[in-house]
């Protein structure tokens, strides 16, 4: 414990012991007097204006992140002699204290543990966070079995070696935490094998790690008249027949759980698909005559789909265990809306994954999804940190660079890809074809001038050629959903 003299001054946090430091930052475990509750403060060390300036803006950074899974940041202040910010003490011990105590876990708590830091790091990955080097002591996990990861966002851009950097250190450090005496040793041995490069062309993406933690999950759960031995060794005692048995009986179970190219246990190689199109500040005219003007900002080149969506809904899955899954929710949501599914998902999610028909159409996970209503869409949108078009963005989008936006034709419900026919001269995606799409403010349609606001559906749609990408619909429900009605979504431009 510290001399209570040589003892800083956080305003409401009460410093109880000095944990560490590295000669920028000196880390304290502290008490938040207000409420009465246990944090961490990282204070800087002789803060002068380019190093409280480095400090603040990590820390900025670190604050933009919003996900169950990661310590939040509460508060950062420059206002005394000192230079903090306070953060959230995990519950728990971290992966080199339960490595210490020899604590271990069984295979299907192991791929669970796994699948829900798949989760946290394919959050950093999808809104670009540039992260510290995942080490053991940044993991937590409690007496229940929640894992929780330190907030380990640096202000920067990501690289992109930084996935494939962690995936190898959780695939090195967290086999110590594997109990090796259960069923589903071999199969979770594999995996971090194949994390770490090994018997494999590269290293597996979160996105893989995840697919593959689902089936070990979903086999161990599920009764199967094939049992796997618990662990790779042959034990003491067996004759050398026994051993070639056991050897052919593995390699059998290997090949079945991981090897047989089935879209059930390998993901399929995601298709090149066009990322943002910058639409730049200019002047307009509708096709009733209006003009208007947009600033700068950009937008996706292709409708969400289904893929997308389904992670959407999975980091949901993830924030009901706490009950924060509404935190994305449009504060105007009706009270009876149960969830963000789309309309028959279980059977559109199924059709896809596996490559099948669904509404008698061919579909896989990179086909834009469907049957979503306005308030799904705005949560996806905000999950994305990103918005829905106005009817003039999405305007402005479309006439940007083509001269006559009917001409442009009615493509089908296809599959996203980087040869998708259906695109305007910036190279926008499905605008007359494809699906409609909801946009995000309410207007009055030039038709109907007396009548109140409606909200927009606009683009044509495999279902509703009329008028191609100058079709617009004018409805006054926002939990429409149809079986070619879907969303893009843009991003300001900083």
């Amino acid at each position: 414990m510290e001399d209570q003299k040589e003892q800083p001054s956080f305003g409401d946090y009460l410093p109880k012991e000095r944990l560490r430091e590295d000669g920028l930052r000196r880390i304290w475990l502290a008490e938040q007097a207000s409420v009465g509750r246990s944090v961490l403060i990282s204070e800087l060390i002789h803060a002068d204006e380019s190093s409280q300036e480095n400090f603040l803006a990590d820390v900025r950074a670190k604050a933009s992140v919003e996900h169950p899974l990661v310590a939040s940041i509460y508060e950062a202040s420059t206002a005394s002699e000192h230079c903090f910010y306070a953060y959230e003490l995990l519950p728990g011990k971290n992966i080199e204290q339960l490595t210490a105590s020899n604590q271990t876990f069984k295979a299907l708590d192991f791929v669970q543990l796994v699948k829900r830091l798949c989760e946290a790091n394919i959050y950093h990955q999808t809104h670009s966070n540039s992260t510290s080097p995942l080490k053991p002591e940044n993991i937590f996990i409690d007496s229940q079995n929640v894992v929780r990861i330190e907030n380990l966002v640096i202000v920067g851009e990501r690289s992109d070696d930084q996935s494939t950097r962690d995936v190898v250190a959780l695939g090195s450090f967290f086999q110590r935490l594997l109990n090796q005496e259960h069923p589903g040793t071999t199969r979770c041995l594999t995996l971090l094998a194949w994390m770490r490069g090994q018997e494999v062309d590269q290293p597996l993406s979160w996105e893989q790690i995840r697919h593959y933690c689902d089936q070990i999950e979903q086999q161990l759960t599920e009764p199967s008249d094939i049992m796997a031995p618990a662990t790779a060794a042959v034990r003491p005692g067996l004759g050398k027949w026994k051993f070639l048995i056991a050897g052919a009986f593995l390699v059998v179970i290997l090949a079945t759980l991981f090897l047989i190219p089935d879209v059930e246990t390998k993901p399929e190689t995601a298709p090149t698909k066009p990322g943002w199109v910058k639409i730049s500040a200019g002047e307009f005219t509708t096709q009733d005559g209006q003009r208007f003007s947009i600033t700068s900002f950009q937008i996706s080149a292709h409708e969400v789909t289904i893929g997308e969506y389904a992670n959407f809904l999975k980091s949901l899955e993830i924030l009901s265990e706490n009950g924060t899954q509404g935190i994305y929710d449009h504060p105007q949501q009706p009270a009876t809306k149960p969830n963000h599914r789309p309309n028959d998902w279980k059977n559109l999610y199924h059709s896809a994954k596996r490559g099948e028909r669904w509404n008698r159409r061919e579909i896989n996970l990179h086909t834009p999804v469907v049957g979503v209503d306005w308030w799904d869409a705005y949560a996806y949108s905000k999950w994305k940190r990103g918005f829905l078009p106005t009817q003039e963005q999405w305007l402005g989008a479309l006439k940007s660079g083509t001269e006559d936006p009917s001409t442009l034709p009615v493509g089908e419900w296809l599959p996203v890809t980087d040869k998708t026919p259906d695109r305007s001269s910036k190279g926008i995606l499905g605008l007359a074809g494809s699906v409609s799409e909801w946009t995000s403010k309410p207007s009055t349609s030039p038709s109907k001038p007396f009548e109140a606001p409606k909200w927009i559906i606009i683009g044509g749609s495999y279902l509703r050629s009329e008028q191609g990408a100058l079709t617009r619909k004018w409805v006054d429900d926002r939990s429409i959903r149809r079986k070619d009605l879907g969303f893009r979504i843009c991003e300001k431009i900083e």
